[in-house]
């Protein structure tokens, strides 16, 4: 069975769980991420406007941005890195690509965190996406340029031992849970 192939099934299974965890949500995943965030108050975030049954960040993103820029991811093309743009608690928002929302206004900043969403993940930092390696591009860039801490945030459901990963694919520094905060290594 090729890669593909297998990363195909384990997204598929993954969806599952996401979505009997999302119908089950307990409160308490946004806090532990502000509890994450609070020790790096002022370095410029990203986080991103949730869809379909991903955990929702924007708590989190709320607080974070009391003290310094936020911002949320904008597709500009496939095969190519993510952009930036300014995000703020009740900021116009238009719809983007792939069904996300994103600022009215496009002030682009580059993040130094990233709050990553994600369809599964390892406890060793692996992260299975949606497929298109649009986080993986833009890890890869920002982290040629200087250190960028990549936080996964899901459920604890979409924890997955056994993720068919390839050397392209950008590990995660942290994953925060609604039950724990990870940190791979």
């Amino acid at each position: 069975m090729s890669l593909d192939e297998q990363k195909k099934i384990a997204r598929a299974a993954a969806f599952a769980r996401r979505k009997q965890a999302f119908e089950l949500h307990r409160p308490g995943a946004a806090g532990k991420l502000s509890e994450l965030l609070a020790g790096y108050r002022g370095a410029a975030l990203s986080g991103y406007m949730p869809i379909r049954t991903e955990i929702d960040p924007l708590p989190a993103m709320e607080e974070a941005s009391a003290h310094g820029p936020v911002a949320v991811p904008v597709i500009q093309g496939a095969g190519l890195p993510l952009k930036f743009a300014r995000w703020e608690p009740d900021c116009p928002l238009i719809d983007g690509p792939f069904g996300a929302r994103i600022p009215q206004t496009l002030d682009y900043l580059e993040p130094e965190l990233l709050i990553v969403p994600l369809v599964a993940f390892t406890r060793q930092g692996g992260r299975l996406g949606y497929g298109g390696g649009f986080y993986d591009r833009t890890l890869e860039a920002l982290r040629a340029k200087r250190p960028t801490l990549a936080i996964g945030f899901a459920f604890a459901a979409q924890e997955d031992p056994d993720l068919p990963l390839e050397p392209t694919d950008q590990p995660l520094d942290l994953i925060v849970t609604e039950s724990e905060i990870i940190q791979p290594g």
